[in-house]
């Protein structure tokens, strides 16, 4: 059991690696750096590679003991005997990166037990600081944050992908809503968390790195955060993939799990409208 002595200790290991690997990525941000494409079809650089060594150097350098679990090292199953974890994605966003926009994070997190417990989102482009501890709150820059009580599908905000809300797969049709694009899965949730949008949702499947940090965010803002069936994240599975993610506030939440609950992927309608 962690104590608050814990909390503490690993918070402040866990920001100055993150700050750290924020600081390096910069430092290839605007200059193309090497990439390449790897087998899923996302992107790797040169600067993925460098932050994840400084975190990695770091929070494993004073804590051994932990287990480690990052998109950019090959993953060891030892972390499975392990209580706690790591969980890094040291650019989340690449695409984003890459192309000089500034819509990529670094997200890292603390799982212990199998829940997130500890988090940060960084997106240093924006110098935005997304910070969450379990049972404290979550804040950005150092003030707290709440997720929108929005509350019907009407005129919601979402930040997501506007071609996944044209499908004709939906079980109802769509009231008008607005959508707007981040590349980074955890900085979609980090505006959810900061109510700079009501909604996320992605039928893609995601992977820990993607969403640890960005999920505890947003609970500790007041939100919730699934599976399109309502099942909660844990992690440090062997497979650590979820197959599609649903965040919102609370309200709201509720009734995007209807929707996304009766999706009939055989009998596609035709009647979503965007504005």
């Amino acid at each position: 059991m962690m104590t608050s002595q814990d909390y503490d200790n690993d918070l402040k290991l866990l920001t100055e690696a993150v700050r750290k690997a924020g600081a390096i990525a910069m430092s290839f941000y605007g200059k193309s750096p090497k990439a390449e494409d790897k087998k899923d079809g996302t992107q790797v650089s040169e600067a993925d590679h460098a932050a994840n060594d400084c975190l990695h150097d770091i929070l494993m350098g004073n804590r051994p003991d932990y287990g480690w679990l990052s998109e950019e090292t090959t993953d060891d199953l030892d972390r499975l005997s392990k209580d706690r974890l790591w969980i890094i994605d040291p650019i989340d966003g690449t695409r984003a990166f890459l192309d000089h926009k500034p819509e990529w994070a670094v997200s890292a997190a603390l799982a212990v037990n199998g829940r997130a417990e500890i988090g940060i989102v960084f997106n240093p482009a924006k110098d935005e600081w997304y910070e969450a501890v379990i049972g404290r709150g979550a804040s950005l820059n150092g003030k707290k944050i709440i997720t929108s009580d929005h509350n019907t599908l009407e005129n919601a905000r979402f930040v997501g992908s506007k071609s996944f809300l044209k499908k004709d797969i939906w079980p109802s049709p769509w009231p008008p809503v607005h959508s707007r694009w981040a590349n980074s899965i955890a900085y979609r949730l980090a505006l959810v968390a900061s109510a700079e949008a009501d909604a996320t949702l992605t039928h893609t499947p995601k992977n820990e790195w993607d969403m640890a940090a960005s999920a505890l965010i947003v609970e500790e803002a007041g939100g919730k955060v699934t599976t399109f069936d309502g099942t909660p994240l844990a992690y440090n599975a062997e497979n650590p993939k979820f197959p599609n993610i649903l965040a919102a506030g609370k309200e709201l939440h509720k009734i995007l799990l209807d929707q996304t609950r009766q999706i009939d992927w055989d009998k596609p309608n035709k009647q979503t409208k965007l504005t």
